[in-house]
């Protein structure tokens, strides 16, 4: 019986953790794969709950000057000058640099923190439950000091 309830939070905790990165992979694929992509920066005009928009000047001269939007956040505010990459095929915006890299794992950094009970709990793996909570609260704590 304790082999099954061990598979079950192995598999909860793995789900947790794949889920956390999956949800990051979608905004830091164009900041860890930025060579080659649309680069530039965006002048934040406005700002709503889930996004922020602004003009978009890309480093190539010759492209055109048009709207981007970003996913808001405490460091997008109207004014704001941001390092931007373009996803392609979109006119949506993910922010460059140390700031906007830790700020897509943060889906990660939650499950990091998520998972960590169910391995220290579940698992009675309470040396790999406190690593794995360390782990995601310093990239939550690192993704707010550098935005």
């Amino acid at each position: 019986m304790t082999h099954v309830r061990n598979a079950a939070m192995a598999l909860v905790a793995l789900l947790l953790v794949v889920g956390g990165a999956w949800a990051s992979w979608d905004s830091a694929q164009h900041v860890l794969l930025a060579k080659g992509r649309e680069h530039g920066t965006l002048t934040v005009t406005g700002c709503t709950e889930e996004s922020c928009s602004g003009t978009y000047a890309a480093e190539d001269p010759s492209s055109t000057r048009r709207t981007l939007t970003i996913e808001a956040s405490v460091a997008a505010q109207k004014g704001a000058t941001i390092p931007v990459v373009v996803k392609p095929g979109t006119s949506e915006g993910v922010r460059t640099g140390w700031g906007g890299g830790l700020h897509a794992w943060l889906p990660l950094g939650g499950a990091l923190l998520l998972a960590a009970p169910v391995i220290g709990g579940g698992l009675r793996m309470t040396r790999t439950a406190w690593s794995l909570a360390g782990a995601g609260g310093a990239l939550l704590v690192a993704a707010f000091l550098t935005l």
